[in-house]
């Protein structure tokens, strides 16, 4: 499994329509490598009415114009995209925490415990990135994650 192989995001509800969500995950899939490439963070991805929905934040203007670059190449009109994309040049790793995974937990769980909504999960995935390859990868007993404090 990808990094953006499920919606995930505050506010995602239940897809219902998984064909049309992966035809333009996969459509839009380039956009998504950019975000990354560029050191952003993909926050929120999902479906709503035929439309794929991506909000991102990526560190500089010049990042955020190779995304809509990157987004215009894919499709100039983009009528099946919205995507807010925001520059934050602090928005690298910020203040962490060490939590020492315990059994039962996932990154959902983590979020839930430690920032009080499991929808907040890709954050734990993110300050985590030197150890992890996606949300989806095995976590275990003892190891030691990087937590947002904020």
């Amino acid at each position: 499994m990808g990094i953006f192989d499920q919606a995930f995001g505050t506010g995602v509800a239940k897809i219902t329509d998984d064909v049309n969500f992966n035809r333009l995950k996969e459509k839009y899939g380039t956009v998504l490598g950019t975000i990354d490439a560029e050191r952003g963070r993909v926050q929120t991805l999902n479906f709503d009415g035929d439309k794929l929905v991506v909000t991102a934040v990526v560190p500089s203007e010049d990042a955020k114009n190779k995304v809509w670059d990157q987004i215009k190449a894919v499709d100039a009109g983009y009528a099946d995209l919205t995507a807010d994309v925001t520059v934050d040049p602090s928005q690298g790793l910020g203040p962490t925490k060490i939590y020492a995974v315990k059994p039962g937990d996932s990154l959902w769980r983590i979020a839930q415990h430690e920032l009080g909504d499991g929808t907040r999960y890709m954050e734990v995935f993110y300050a985590n990135r030197d150890k992890m390859d996606t949300p989806q990868s095995v976590i275990h007993p003892g190891d030691q994650l990087n937590v947002p404090t904020s």
